[in-house]
């Protein structure tokens, strides 16, 4: 019958909250008489973005909320965007905005992840932040993304708490220091580039595609737009049981199908799309051969009419009528209205044309969503919707059918079929990065010292069973290797090399910077562990001694590469590499490096792989390997060091 069938899905969800602040005592009934005028002002003020929003599953919503357990009242707000991504960042630039529109209002938001601006903003985060003490620290205010600090000593800031901040203390500190909590500009720089575009770009979320759907179906959507989600939805989630409603229709029949425009998001356009899927015989829908012309039109009408089929299956037409009362009767409407046309949501129509009457029907859908929301109880699922549309909205099929002659061309889907090149790209452009510099035709002279500098770099940082730490952070410029820093770290734990004096001032100056950038106190160190941290790098050299004896009577040194072998021909390259009798040649670090992690990505083939996913994660781009000779161990040789090279 098909395959890729979801049966479950993981409903993610983002809450909002909006605080008032100062957070002066207040008459519990006076402040949520504020904060419910506060809520009209919002959702009046941002009607003309969200009236016209497709959400994949819930919009944007504000209701009241009261007091609660140490939290005061204020305006909530929670919607599930399920596999929509966008939705839930289109929330955050909408909620972003509501503080710099109103500067008295402070606004906390949060999903299955907890702090998930805070994750995005990972690579740039301050050491002491991790989610054991992010609680009630990070906040949108005046439009800016803020981050209350946590004090180095207790009780060294008299306005910060040593544990995480209530809700009450959070308001309070924001309210009297403002200047003092500002993220740092690469936070919110991370923050911004995520939410960048908007509104402009919801329109570029949008796809438009031609359906053969039935001519109920076109009538539904001229009024509710939005429904669109749910019938994608409802195919997209569908399960055998929803298909025995689809075995034969009852309520969208075949015979009535026309051909109309849909707009979809992007994201429910691939849902679509995606997954293959054979009608019933006994439906009626059948498809014509994938050669014609009009193919895609019938199967995406064919997936969405069984996804509307569905959503009507699952309520009878015999609901309660007390989920039928116009929103027109609501105290709440005519002021709505008004505040609409001084918005100029009509962009000048004439009222009763329509055009008028189709964007008054969307306002009433969405003030019935979202600012005159009922109870869940009350709210109509959207098959009811659905069906009391089909019973209450007249339209002639014939006239529908006019419409076919002048549908708008539909949108090229080739975003669909991405090339490898250009989903590196996205992901790049996702994660922040700058798109990588053209490689010059000059491969041959690519400097190979960055990659061994690179690994170097990230050998001395810290890691954790919290993971590693890169030497650079995105969009930073390239990694600077400070070597001597590097040996002399290692001399303080493995002592100091036989041919080199460095002295103890540096040595001393290199590892407390080394403490400091991993939050450590080398002056808390009593002097009996001082004498336990000497015996036991006494006995790790000993152990690595005993170990390098060991090693000199097998033949392991000969796969690497020494340093002896730089100072010969390329020819003689074996024989200087098994000479040496007992005499231990140091082995070339950096060569022996490079030499391997090449070896690995020539053979990833051009596909992901560690040593590409490694390098790339340090701001290292690898050109392509166009020299399959086997002289490359020559080639490396003349690229790490030019001066050796002159010596061949």
């Amino acid at each position: 019958m098909e395959e890729n069938m979801k049966l479950a899905t993981v409903e993610d969800t983002v809450e909002y909250r909006l605080f008032l602040i100062p957070d002066e005592p207040r008459d519990p009934e006076k402040h949520k008489e504020i904060l419910q005028k506060y809520i009209e002002r919002i959702m009046t003020q941002f009607a003309p973005m969200l009236v016209p929003y497709i959400w994949q599953n819930q919009p944007f919503n504000l209701k009241y909320k009261p007091g609660k357990g140490g939290v005061p009242a204020h305006i909530f707000g929670m919607t599930k965007f399920g596999d929509n991504i966008e939705d839930e960042w289109f929330i955050v630039y909408i909620v972003k905005q509501i503080t710099k529109e109103f500067p008295e209002l402070v606004a906390r938001i949060e999903d299955n992840d907890g702090e998930f601006l805070l994750i995005e903003a990972a690579d740039y985060l301050p050491k002491w932040l991790d989610p054991d003490n992010s609680a009630n620290r990070v906040f949108f205010y005046h439009g800016e993304l803020c981050i209350i600090p946590a004090p180095r000593k207790p009780e060294a800031v008299s306005w910060l708490p040593i544990t995480p901040p209530t809700v009450p203390q959070a308001l309070n500190i924001i309210s009297t220091h403002p200047e003092k909590i500002l993220a740092s500009e690469s936070i919110r720089a991370a923050v911004n580039r995520r939410i960048r575009g908007y509104p402009e770009k919801i329109q570029a979320s949008l796809h438009r595609a031609h359906c053969f759907l039935p001519a109920g179906i076109v009538a539904v959507l001229k009024q509710r737009p939005r429904l669109v989600a749910a019938g994608v939805q409802a195919f997209y989630l569908r399960d055998p049981i929803d298909l025995r409603a689809c075995r034969i229709f009852k309520t969208f029949l075949p015979e009535t199908r026309i051909m109309t425009s849909v707009t979809f998001t992007k994201c429910l356009y691939a849902q679509l799309m995606q997954q293959r899927f054979m009608p019933d015989r006994r439906s009626g829908y059948t498809l014509p051969p994938p050669s014609h012309p009009h193919y895609r039109a019938h199967e995406l009408g064919m997936k969405l009419a069984h996804g509307f089929e569905i959503l009507c299956s699952k309520c009878s037409p015999h609901f309660s009528d007390s989920k039928k009362s116009p929103v027109t009767t609501s105290p709440l409407w005519t002021g709505f209205l008004d505040s609409l046309k001084k918005n100029d949501y009509f962009k000048g129509l004439i009222e009763g044309s329509a055009q008028y009457q189709e964007r008054l029907e969307m306002a009433k859908n969405y003030f019935q969503l979202s600012v005159n929301r009922p109870e869940s109880s009350l709210a109509m699922s959207p098959g009811e919707e659905i069906l009391t549309l089909l019973q209450t909205l007249p339209f002639d099929i014939e006239e529908l059918k006019k419409e076919e002659a002048n549908l708008p061309p539909e949108d090229d889907d080739q975003w669909l079929d991405l090339s490898p090149d250009q989903l590196d790209q996205l992901l790049q452009e996702a994660a922040g990065k700058k798109e990588p510099e053209p490689i010059s035709k000059e491969e041959e002279n690519y400097d190979l010292t960055q990659v061994s500098e690179s690994m170097k770099a990230f050998m001395s940082k810290v890691s954790t069973h919290k993971g590693a730490e890169l030497p650079r952070e995105p969009s930073e410029a390239p990694i600077t290797f400070d070597a001597d820093s590097f040996l002399n770290y290692f001399d303080k734990i493995l002592g100091p090399r036989p041919h080199e004096s460095d002295s103890d001032d540096e040595d001393k100056e290199d590892f407390e910077c080394l403490d400091s950038d991993d939050d450590l106190d080398s002056e808390t160190e009593e002097p009996g562990e001082e004498a336990s941290i000497k015996g036991t790098l006494g006995d790790l050299k000993s152990y690595m001694a005993q170990m390098d004896r060991e090693l000199a009577h097998t033949s392991i040194g000969k796969s690497f590469a020494t340093q002896k072998q730089m100072t010969t021909s390329n020819n003689s390259d074996e024989e200087d590499s098994g000479a040496g009798g007992s005499v231990m040649t140091p082995v070339d670090v950096d060569l022996n490096l490079v030499t391997n992690i090449l070896e690995s990505y020539s053979s990833q083939a051009g596909l992901a792989g560690p040593a590409s996913n490694l390098l790339q994660s340090m701001g290292v781009q690898l050109p392509d390997n166009t020299d399959h000779r086997p002289t490359r161990r020559s080639v490396l040789t003349s690229a790490v060091y030019p001066s050796k090279s002159k010596m061949d």
